[in-house]
């Protein structure tokens, strides 16, 4: 259920039982709600969605169990900062909507959600490379720079059929199998990544996404694959994980190309 934030913004009143309204965006919902819009065209942009299917997901500001997706039925790259729609802890809306929202999708991003205080933006995909290396009994192998970055940062969670509202245990195993990851492998499913911002998680994605499509490509020549020395590639994550930008360089170069080509996501 949805709750009101207290004094320090984190109450859980539920807004429906206690008869009170959700309040208009604030300032920040609103930047919020632009960040999430861009994070969905460019996913778009770089060919990594499912039609209407998956979904990216960020915490409301000031609230502990309270959410902005996209609405169902919408493509990413028709997704803009007012279509996105708020929804409480199971996935239903807190706000009036036309369009229907899909609980069932939400259940990975909330059991996330609620287990990671840090995870402020949650994205899930669907991509041929990245359900190619899910198809396997194996993580991202470190066979190259951007790989390596992930090299022990991302967890595996087995395959139990299609998320159900209903199955609490596998969210617990959900939670389990990400730990403090940067993101999960789904086997058999797809690609996850959680961030302490919209820009840090799209960043993990898109990555993350590069690491799979390497990972395919040199699978495919064939020839045996050379991995470096376990020091050299912990030496190199450590590199990444040193530098504070976390994508803000890249994200902010992203804005001004939307900004340009595609203005409408802020409507």
């Amino acid at each position: 259920m949805s709750s009101l934030p207290d004094a320090t913004g984190n109450g859980d009143m539920d807004v429906r039982e206690a008869g009170v309204p959700v309040p208009p965006p604030s300032a920040t919902e609103q930047v919020l709600r632009r960040e999430l819009a861009a994070a969905y065209r460019l996913v778009a942009h770089f060919g990594m969605t499912d039609l209407v299917y998956t979904h990216l997901s960020a915490r409301l500001p000031g609230w502990r169990h309270a959410y902005l997706v996209n609405p169902y039925g919408f493509l990413f790259e028709e997704i803009t900062a007012s279509s996105l729609v708020s929804v409480d802890a199971d996935g239903h809306p807190r706000q009036q909507t036309a369009w229907p929202i899909n609980p069932a999708g939400f259940v990975i991003h909330s059991a996330i959600h609620r287990a990671r205080p840090d995870a402020a933006c949650v994205m899930h995909t669907h991509t041929v490379a990245g359900m190619a290396v899910a198809a396997q009994d194996r993580k991202i192998l470190p066979i190259n720079q951007i790989s390596m970055e992930f090299h022990d940062r991302i967890g595996f969670h087995a395959y139990e059929g299609l998320a159900a509202e209903d199955n609490l245990s596998e969210r617990e195993r959900l939670v389990r199998d990400l730990g403090d990851n940067h993101g999960l492998i789904l086997q058999n499913h797809g690609l996850l990544t959680v961030g302490r911002t919209v820009a840090e998680c799209f960043y993990r994605m898109y990555y993350l996404e590069q690491a799979c499509r390497i990972q395919v490509a040199a699978q495919s020549t064939g020839v045996k694959l050379h991995f470096p020395s376990l020091p050299s590639i912990l030496r190199a994550r450590q590199q990444f994980e040193d530098d504070t930008d976390q994508g803000q360089l890249i994200w902010q170069a992203l804005i001004r190309k939307l900004d340009r080509e595609q203005p409408d996501y802020r409507n």
